[in-house]
């Protein structure tokens, strides 16, 4: 098995020397159509602000798919796109202090060394979070928070530590204008924008789901702004386009199918006889068998599942997903997964996994409502489409590229945001809505000027 993911990352990291040939591309001069890119704002969450590597950077904002964006719309009169930028010696930090990720080589608890995403820092740089860059660098047009939810993005003191902890967010305290009042909207609208972008909403059901369900909710499909999804989308786009400015709006994609879900596999308990024959005898069914009858090779995870009379606990079943913040080495050496169950917050059974595709297909009706109800004035970006894609796997000029982790070469060392060549990809579906709503000729983003994943 070892061997095979070696021979995956050589296979990668030779995909990623031949992105450097250009496509041979004829492409009709530059023109705005009928938008105005002069001041362009971008309203979203961590994957706008450019997150990534379980991480906010400099470098990786550098690459955000708005300031990418932006880039090509200088080539038609587009003005300068400001961002919050972490300074640009710090090595970043998550949002939950973390260091970022990098892929390098990793010791188990059973003495095997392996290539894994190993954080770079023993802590992320908090004290960035506590320095104010408003007064220096903002306003901003890159309005994207990490954490943002769309009923977030209009809670005015978003960024005020008096609420306490939980119930404010610092990575918009230190861009708000005014952290005590200021909410991601009003700020965006100080902007004046002539055009804009809005991704969000992942996190109205990822944060629920990064958590196997067992914390944080989805948010309703209905109700007013700030509390459910269809009032707050309805509001960020009304107050975005009040004076005029037309824009994109880009629909949620099926989160389940990002490598942070599909990376462990349902079945990767791999035992020996002897091991399967001990597990039975400490697992008894009271009538002189097993609970779970394991055996030689793979075998399902016992999992928490307190929909479970008496046991609370059950093998998980195809279809299922594991996290990939499950300790691995709890697994390798502690028993989990057999004798003691994979909590419930690093699994989603098949009634979260409802749960989460119920509140997407809401979600992107009321998406795809509003863009109907605003015709000539906002766009569709169908990043769900582009993910499905994607996670089939897409060529770009003769470069493989899919969702699996690290191998798949287009999501970052998190599993949940995208590396520089992903958020390329993305950037240039963003220009592609807005080149098809509104007759502009922008030049796509050349994709072979961005990395993958980088390998020891």
């Amino acid at each position: 098995m070892k061997s095979n993911f070696y021979k995956s990352i050589l296979f990668v990291a030779s995909a990623g020397m031949l992105a450097t040939c250009k496509p041979e591309l004829t492409a009709p001069a530059a023109s705005k159509g009928s938008m105005d890119p002069s001041r362009y704002v971008s309203v979203g969450n961590s994957i706008t602000s450019g997150y990534a590597d379980g991480a906010l950077s400099y470098n990786g904002q550098l690459v955000s798919y708005p300031n990418l964006i932006a880039g090509q719309l200088k080539l038609i009169g587009g003005g300068n796109f400001s961002q919050p930028l972490m300074p640009s010696g710090s090595i970043g930090v998550g949002s939950g202090g973390g260091a970022p990720f990098k892929l390098g080589y990793s010791t188990d608890c059973l003495g095997i060394t392996s290539l894994a995403p190993v954080p770079v820092a023993s802590a992320g740089d908090v004290s960035a979070l506590n320095a104010s860059v408003y007064a220096s660098q903002g306003p901003f047009n890159n309005m994207g928070v990490p954490g943002a939810k769309a009923i977030t993005a209009l809670a005015a003191g978003y960024g005020n530590p008096a609420a306490g902890a939980g119930n404010f967010n610092p990575f918009f305290t230190r861009m708000a204008s005014n952290p005590s009042t200021a909410s991601m909207l009003s700020d965006a609208m100080a902007m004046n924008p002539t055009f804009f972008s809005v991704f969000i909403g992942n996190n109205d059901v990822l944060a629920y789901a990064m958590h196997g369900g067992a914390s944080d909710s989805i948010t309703p499909p209905t109700g007013n702004p700030g509390v459910g999804f269809d009032g707050s989308i309805h509001a960020i786009v009304a107050n975005l386009g009040v004076k005029g400015a037309k824009g994109v709006i880009a629909n949620v994609p099926d989160i389940t199918t990002l490598p942070f879900f599909t990376t462990i596999p349902w079945n990767g308990l791999t035992l020996r006889q002897g091991q399967a024959d001990t597990l039975n005898a400490d697992m008894p069914n009271g009538t002189g068998g097993s609970l779970y009858n394991f055996h030689a090779g793979n075998n399902a995870f016992i999992i928490a599942d307190p929909s479970v009379p008496f046991l609370f606990k059950r093998q998980i079943k195809e279809g299922e997903f594991i996290l990939l913040d499950t300790p691995l080495d709890s697994i390798k050496c502690h028993f989990m997964g057999t004798l003691v169950p994979i909590p419930n917050a690093h699994v989603l059974t098949f009634a979260e996994i409802a749960n989460i595709e119920a509140a997407i297909t809401y979600y992107n009706q009321i998406i795809q409502a509003t863009v109907t109800a605003n015709p000539g004035r906002l766009g569709l970006v169908d990043v769900n489409a582009f993910m499905k894609q994607t996670n089939k796997g897409i060529v770009y000029n003769g470069v493989a590229l899919n969702t699996q982790f690290v191998t798949g070469g287009a999501f970052s060392l998190d599993g949940i945001h995208l590396n520089p060549i992903g958020n390329a990809l993305l950037a240039n579906e963003f220009i592609k809505s807005i080149n098809a709503n509104f007759g502009s000729t922008i030049p796509q983003v050349d994709v072979t000027k961005y990395r993958g994943v980088i390998f020891p």
